[in-house]
């Protein structure tokens, strides 16, 4: 049990740093100075590095053992983070930022890969992914709350802090872990075009490039082209793809729901962040008290959406959830009683995320479930990198409408395709 703790300790800080620089925004525009799109780099540089790096992360930890890779992911993080509190300038932060996306990316990979060694049974494995997934909601709960509180008392750089202690638990709590290497090569190139897709695309809609757009729409085509080949172009040899042949295809209503949700989320979170402390005046730790009716159903209500899934399957909560989160942001943006939208919004949240990762592994081929995980983790990534970029750029109701009707359209779209298809589980064969 100590070993899964330091598991989740890690997964803890990766989902905490999606969020925590958030609330530290106006103190790190007052400090280190810079532009609206210079603060959305400074979220999107993680969320991007992250997301790229999600689709060869479970690889690298294949190819050089789960609990080495797991390792060094969680020790850079540590590293890096002490050096972003101390970045002379905004420019520093982003770069860091980026490279903290990177080893958040080795965490996770590795971080499954050793709950699959440390848990070969099937019921034993459900339950330790049942306390993994679990920090989730914990860390997105924590991330407004104690970024707040952490900026009123010592500013934004002490953000960064309060990474190196919990990186140094879980580096303990893991350090008799020994993994095999194993065969499986790393297609490096569908890796570099994914990254080149997302960098282009943030940087696109951040300073409305016509020329990036058009660059990350090429190197899109270039990746889905490149992941889904066999072998490597310069050498011939046999590597596994990036993305498995069939994947996209099963599992595209799951991704897409997964985006638009983590588009709406982040998003909002940004837009909200500046309206309350510009626009009403609130300190940090206001903001993060502000926020904590939108937080803390996601630490609540996914055991819920566990049972219901497991007895209707995943459908129900992905297209209740996402109507909750439309009628949320709806409400925030034209009604009186934030806190209520806010609450309405966090319990679309729970229940829709967690169910999405069961319909992605329901639908999903025989034999890639583990990808399919990785794949939604790499897509919703993407949502939030462009929920920031896109929403930020608007005025907050404006933000707030936009977020709701794209949401709304995701959720009739998901319910449309559940009518038109079977159980998954039963069409692909996936117990």
């Amino acid at each position: 049990m100590n070993k899964l703790a330091g598991l989740s300790l890690a997964y803890f800080l990766v989902l905490l740093d999606t969020t925590v620089l958030t609330i530290a925004l106006p103190d790190l525009r007052a400090s280190l100075g810079g532009s609206v799109a210079g603060q959305q780099w400074a979220v999107n540089a993680y969320t991007v590095a992250f997301a790229a790096a999600l689709l060869t992360g479970g690889a690298v930890a294949d190819r050089y053992g789960a609990a080495r890779v797991f390792k060094i992911g969680v020790a850079s993080f540590g590293v890096l983070s002490l050096l972003s509190a101390a970045s002379p300038h905004l420019g520093a932060l982003v770069a860091l930022r980026a490279l903290l996306g990177v080893a958040g990316a080795l965490c996770l990979g590795g971080s499954l890969g050793l709950i699959a060694e440390l848990y070969p049974a099937a019921a034993g494995r459900a339950r330790a992914m049942g306390v993994w997934a679990a920090i989730t909601g914990t860390a997105l709960a924590a991330g407004p709350l104690l970024g707040g509180l952490l900026v009123d008392l010592y500013g934004w750089r002490a953000v960064f802090l309060v990474n190196p202690p919990i990186a140094l638990i879980s580096l303990l709590a893991v350090r008799g872990l020994r993994s095999p290497r194993g065969a499986r090569r790393i297609d490096w190139y569908a890796q570099g075009l994914m990254c080149a897709f997302l960098g282009l695309l943030a940087e696109a809609l951040t300073d409305s490039s016509t020329l990036s757009g058009a660059l990350s729409l090429i190197a899109l085509t270039a990746m889905i082209i490149t992941a889904r080949r066999t072998t490597t172009p310069t050498t011939g040899q046999v590597t596994a793809p990036a993305i498995p042949r069939g994947l996209l295809a099963a599992t595209w209503p799951e991704l897409l729901a997964g985006a638009v949700a983590n588009f709406a989320f982040s998003g909002a979170l940004f837009v909200l962040t500046l309206l309350l402390q510009d626009t009403r005046h609130l300190t940090p730790m206001a903001t993060g008290l502000a926020f904590l009716p939108l937080t803390l159903p996601m630490v609540v209500n996914p055991v819920l959406t566990g049972r219901v899934v497991a007895r209707h399957d995943a459908r129900p909560p992905i297209v209740a959830g996402l109507a909750l989160l439309a009628a949320g942001l709806t409400g925030a943006a034209l009604a009186g009683g934030l806190p209520v939208w806010l609450f309405v919004m966090g319990c679309g949240l729970s229940f829709c995320l967690p169910a999405l990762m069961a319909g992605m592994i329901a639908g999903a081929p025989t034999g890639t479930a583990g990808t399919a995980g990785g794949v939604l983790n790499a897509a919703r990534q993407v949502g939030a990198t462009l929920g920031v970029a896109v929403l930020g750029g608007l005025a907050g109701r404006d933000a707030l409408l936009a977020a709701a009707v794209l949401t709304a359209a995701a959720c009739l779209a998901y319910g449309a395709v559940g009518f038109l298809r079977k159980h998954p589980a039963a069409d692909r064969g996936v117990s």
